[in-house]
């Protein structure tokens, strides 16, 4: 279903053919997503989607998604905007993020988009953006400016514990 989620036209090319396969198969690695019951919904050079409903568990004291939730799935999707761009033979690395929270995260489910701002070999900065939907209605409730750090020649774990 679409929520009229806004996303910038993609404007870069991956470094990597496989770039689309690797970022599904590296998403399935992360132990933290499978925990929270988070889907990767879309990937494109460049740009990537999460989706997240709400469970009671993942809550603050006010029953809203809680901060460090929402935090955790922008700062997956905005690093793997970033990793969808980086060349074969590496893997990626959040090194800085900036969040502003816009609205409380009220709602069923909660969507977090990254794209990437500036691809560069060593490092690339993405933005990112969480949007609650409640009753079919989509809130953006956070902005993220995130510093992704290519991890040459560095593969990742065959799956998280």
């Amino acid at each position: 279903m679409s929520y009229g989620i806004p996303r910038g036209k993609s404007k870069f090319e991956p470094r990597d053919p496989h770039w689309s396969d690797k970022v599904r198969e590296s998403f399935t690695k992360q132990g933290v997503m499978g925990l929270l019951g988070a889907t990767l919904a879309d990937v494109w050079p460049g740009g990537c989607e999460i989706h997240l409903p709400y469970r009671p568990d993942l809550s603050q004291q006010h029953g809203f998604f809680h901060a460090g939730v929402t935090s955790t799935i922008v700062d997956s999707a905005a690093g793997y905007a970033g990793f969808s761009l980086m060349a074969q033979n590496t893997s990626v690395l959040s090194v800085e993020f900036k969040i502003n929270l816009l609205a409380p995260a009220d709602g069923e489910l909660l969507i977090a988009t990254g794209e990437v701002a500036k691809p560069g070999r060593n490092l690339v900065i993405t933005r990112g953006d969480a949007w609650v939907v409640k009753h079919g209605k989509a809130t953006h409730c956070a902005m993220m400016q995130q510093t992704l750090m290519t991890m040459h020649d560095k593969p990742e774990a065959e799956k998280t514990k």
